[in-house]
Order: structure tokens, then sequence, then C-alpha cells
């Protein structure tokens, strides 16, 4: 890429490059470009696109329904029951 290039993208972009600025960009736009035409050059047309390079697999454990507790297997251990359920302090008073 050279500088009139990069001067070319500035003024289309708006920006206000200085001299120095804009060696230094059409060096790097440069070898960005360069490197992705190498980059193209090794992609084949071969291989399958991939969202990971390791093949994954699922690892959570079959869904299998079981019996669940009784309500009072669930409430055996609770220090305070009231109506089959669990009994706890009240937080907030009667008007809210």
């Amino acid at each position: 890429m050279t500088r009139d290039e990069v001067a070319h993208l500035a003024r289309l972009s708006r920006l206000a490059l200085s001299d120095d600025e804009l060696d230094v960009y059409a060096q790097q736009l440069d070898s960005i470009l360069t490197h992705v035409a190498q980059v193209s050059e090794v992609a084949a047309d071969d291989v399958p696109p991939t969202a990971h390079p390791a093949e994954l697999a699922n690892v959570l454990r079959a869904d299998v329904v079981v019996p669940g507790l009784t309500t009072e297997q669930a409430l055996s251990g609770a220090p305070a029951v009231e109506q089959d359920r669990f009994a706890v302090p009240q937080i907030l008073g009667e008007e809210q």
C-alpha cells in the first residue's frame, strides 16, 4: 500500500494525518495486507469451516426421571414446619 493510497483513505475517513503518520500507516497497512494475502493462499476449499479445533462431545449426563422427595422427607430436617411448608421468621411487617 502506497503513501498516496493511505492519504486517500485518510481523506475519505476525514482523518488528519501528519506526513510521519502517513509513512507509518502505509508500512503497517501494507504488512497487514501482505499477511492477509498469505493466509488466503493457505486456506483450502476442501477444509470445512470449524468453530473449534478439537471435536467436542456433550459432557452432560442423560436426563433420567427419578422420583422426588415426598413432603415429609423434604420437611424432615426443617427446624419449624407450618401447614406442610418451611416456617421462617417474618422479615416484613404486616403493613407491607
